[in-house]
C-alpha cells in the first residue's frame, strides 16, 4: 500500500506553478492614486448626469452609461474607452434599436436581437464599447422618443468624455484619450497591441519590438 501524505506536506511543484499562472493572470494592482481619480471622476461624472437630469426633468443617467463610465475611468487606454468608441458606439447602437423596434416591434425577441445586431455594427464602424449593445436592449424595450433619446444619448455620452479628459490630467502613467477619431498616428490597427492594466498607456508594438 502507498503511504498518504502527511499533514503539511509541501504542494506538488507542478500544481505550485499552474497556481502561480493562474493568478498572475490578473491585471496589477493599481495605485492608490489611480484608484481614487477614477472613483471620483466615475461619481462625478454620474451624479452630473443625474443633477443635469434633475434640472431639466429628464433621464439623462441610464444604466449602459454608468458601464460606459467604468471604461472611460477604470481603463483610459482601452480603445473600448476612446471618445469614438463611447459617442460613436452609443450612438450606432441606439440606431440600431430604433431600427428593429421599426421592423420588429417593442419585443424581448427584438431586443435580444438588436443588442446582438449593434455588436456587429460597431465592429464595422470600428467604434468598439460593449456598454452600447445594452442601449440597443433598452431602445427596444422601452420604445423611446427618437428626437428626444438620441440628442440626449449623444449629451451624455460626450460629458462622460468630458469629464475624462478633465480627470485625465490627473494621471501621471496615462493621458485620457489616447485618441479621438483615429488612433496609433495613422498606422493600421493591427500593429498595435493593447495593454489592458488600469491606468497604463496603449504601448505601440511594430514587428514584434516595443517601442
Amino acid at each position: 500500500m502507498t503511504a498518504e501524505p502527511s499533514v503539511g506536506t509541501a504542494p506538488a511543484p507542478a500544481a505550485t506553478a499552474a497556481t502561480a499562472r493562474l493568478i498572475s493572470r490578473a491585471p496589477a494592482r493599481p495605485s492608490a492614486l489611480t484608484v481614487t481619480v477614477a472613483t471620483a471622476g466615475s461619481v462625478a461624472g454620474l451624479v452630473l448626469l443625474v443633477a443635469i437630469g434633475a434640472w431639466l426633468d429628464q433621464v439623462w443617467l441610464i444604466p449602459p452609461l454608468a458601464a460606459s463610465s467604468a471604461l472611460v475611468f477604470g481603463a483610459p487606454a482601452l480603445p473600448l474607452a476612446q471618445p469614438r468608441s463611447v459617442v460613436g458606439g452609443q450612438l450606432l447602437s441606439a440606431l440600431t434599436g430604433f431600427a428593429v423596434l421599426a421592423v420588429a416591434g417593442s419585443s424581448a425577441w427584438g431586443a435580444g436581437v438588436a443588442g446582438g445586431l449593434a455588436l456587429g455594427v460597431m465592429m464595422l464602424a470600428r467604434t468598439p464599447h460593449s456598454p452600447a449593445a445594452a442601449t440597443a436592449v433598452i431602445v427596444v424595450a422601452q420604445s423611446p422618443d427618437p428626437l428626444v433619446f438620441l440628442p440626449l444619448l449623444a449629451a451624455a455620452s460626450s460629458l462622460l468624455v468630458a469629464v475624462g479628459v478633465a480627470t485625465g490630467r490627473l494621471r501621471a502613467a496615462t493621458r485620457y484619450p489616447t485618441y479621438w477619431w483615429g488612433g496609433g498616428g495613422g498606422a493600421p490597427p493591427s500593429r498595435y497591441v493593447q495593454d489592458v492594466r488600469f491606468g497604463t498607456a496603449v504601448r505601440p508594438v511594430l514587428r514584434g519590438r516595443t517601442r
